[in-house]
């Protein structure tokens, strides 16, 4: 197995800047089987933390031989800091090419909501792994905000400052708008469990998951877009 493929995740935290899928893998391996580890990290990594998460749980759950995981990965820290950089890479790729389409400030937002909406469908446990790093005393979350989250923040607040400008904004506060955006979409996956309490169902349902999207643009339709810029 070593002469097959060389090592496409060593020193995975010094890569974290570039974090780009190696090539050994994705080439000389089946593309699922990358896919397969990190959905299988990011779920236990999100039920049980880093200090409860195991390797060998993670190696089942991927379909891979633990010895071959270990084979990736020098260690579980290293495998927690590239899930968590690889989650925040997607999220902040999927929604800046989201935005890079032309269109009026409007246009753009809307556009946003649905790629940041997408992206949370694709990974609900997103919200709890990004909880528990909030919650941690560890120094991982500064560093990915720094590089993936701000660069996006500030340009959606330059984004809304020009719809306020054009008139098709309300003239609301861009950084508790950001932080009300965000916070619909993520805490109706982070509450899941109470939700389905709540309401005797499942709310990761696609027909469920499909309403709340309708509700969030439904709420952003009448809270920022001023009446002249609503769908008539």
């Amino acid at each position: 197995m070593a002469g097959a493929i060389h090592s496409p995740f060593a020193n995975a935290a010094s890569r974290s800047a570039a974090n780009k899928l190696p090539a050994g893998l994705a080439h000389s391996r089946r593309p699922g089987t990358v896919q397969r580890i990190l959905r299988a990290a990011e779920e236990n990594f999100a039920e049980r933390g880093l200090a409860g998460a195991r390797i060998g749980a993670i190696a089942r759950a991927a379909r891979v031989n633990k010895a071959l995981l270990y084979y990736y990965f020098a260690s579980k820290e290293e495998l927690h800091r590239f899930t968590l950089s690889t989650l925040f890479r997607q999220l902040r790729e999927q929604t800046s090419a989201a935005l890079d389409r032309a269109g009026s400030p409007r246009q753009q937002l809307v556009r946003y909501i649905h790629s940041y909406f997408d992206f949370m469908v694709a990974h609900p446990n997103y919200p709890r792994l990004f909880e528990r790093e909030l919650m941690s005393q560890e120094p991982r979350l500064v560093g990915l905000v720094q590089e993936h989250l701000r660069p996006l923040h500030r340009r959606l607040a330059g984004l809304i400052r020009a719809g306020i400008a054009a008139g098709e904004f309300r003239r609301i506060d861009p950084q508790h708008t950001l932080f009300s955006l965000v916070a619909m979409t993520v805490f109706y996956f982070a509450a899941a469990p109470v939700l389905t309490q709540l309401w005797h169902c499942d709310p990761l349902a696609p027909r469920r998951v499909a309403a709340r999207r309708r509700a969030i643009l439904d709420f952003v339709e009448h809270a920022l877009f001023a009446p002249a810029a609503r769908k008539p």
